[in-house]
């Protein structure tokens, strides 16, 4: 079952209060990718300048990535510069650079035209659709925003939704998406104009799945040690994509394993910077982890203890 992603493919710059990383791989395309081919082969779409460190990727493919839909032009490669604060929820953008990012036109090659999992990565809605022009029938479509896109392309964006199966968005995109303060009611909200279901991400405080009147919470990892969480939202969306095209199954039920293998793969990817730690990890580490998360969150409840009903 042939999973594809299509975003921007970047050089970032982080400086956390516990390191930095220089023109380091990023992007939504890389992280998702990197999270994803732990679990499941997926193919690559973006663009990239010529002075991009190439080689770099093509040491993942031998992990089951597919960079053939990776467009080479002239220019500047896209660049993002950022800094963290202590509790690393905070950031700030000190420098955006698209580059050759600036002009991208995807264009699905032939061979990626019959994926039956897409992923839009975070790029204009615009071109979201087109990406959807050129796929002949997925049997499942998700997407990602940012309140840039919310904000200057809203109309289109409400276009885009009629046209996808899950859109995942952080618990500030949803609120403006809908202008409700309350995650649930926004997600409903959205639900209502096309997605089947909303992924919304709360970082430190894991995710929530809302579909129709059912609601699933997976809470984030518990870790002792985090460096970077830069591209940890794309890393969750590879994971949870990635086991929907292994299984090949949308039950509610698979949908929850789903969000559990989202949520691991975003905590290895804070780890360490860039893609550092998602290059290290295997399938039984990633399955050790996924099954960790059972004991997060399972008790038994004696009813005896509450009294007589």
């Amino acid at each position: 079952m042939s999973l594809l992603v299509v975003g921007s493919i970047a050089l970032d710059t982080v400086e956390t209060p516990f390191g930095n990383a220089t023109e380091a791989l990023g992007g939504s395309a890389v992280f998702f990718a990197c999270a994803a081919c732990s679990i499941h082969p997926v193919q690559v779409v973006g663009v990239i300048g010529d002075d991009y460190p190439f080689h770099q990727l093509e040491n993942f493919c031998d992990r089951g990535i597919d960079f053939a839909g990776v467009e080479k032009v002239k220019g500047e490669s896209f660049r993002w510069k950022g800094k963290y604060s202590y509790d690393l929820q905070t950031r700030e953008t000190l420098e955006t650079r698209l580059g050759v990012f600036a002009n991208f036109q995807p264009r699905i090659p032939d061979a990626f035209r019959n994926a039956e999992w897409v992923f839009l990565g975070n790029i204009d809605p615009e071109l979201q659709l087109s990406v959807l022009d050129q796929i002949r029938k997925p049997k499942l479509v998700a997407c990602d925003t940012m309140n840039y896109w919310i904000s200057s392309k809203r109309d289109v964006l409400l276009e885009l939704l009629r046209h996808i199966d899950v859109l995942m968005v952080n618990d500030g995109e949803a609120r403006e998406l809908s202008g409700d303060w309350n995650v649930y009611r926004a997600a409903r909200w959205i639900m209502q104009r096309g997605p089947r279901l909303v992924v919304v991400k709360q970082g430190v405080y894991g995710a929530v799945l809302t579909e129709g009147e059912n609601v699933f919470y997976v809470p984030a990892y518990p870790l002792e040690e985090v460096f970077d969480p830069t591209g940890a939202g794309d890393a969750f969306a590879g994971g949870f994509m990635a086991h929907l095209a292994r299984s090949d199954d949308i039950s509610p039920a698979n949908l929850r394993r789903a969000m559990v293998f989202g949520a691991t793969m975003g905590s290895f990817a804070v780890e360490d910077f860039s893609v550092q730690r998602l290059a290290q990890v295997g399938v039984a580490e990633v399955t050790a982890r996924a099954r960790a998360f059972r004991e997060l969150v399972h008790f038994d409840v004696e009813t005896e203890h509450f009294g007589p009903p």
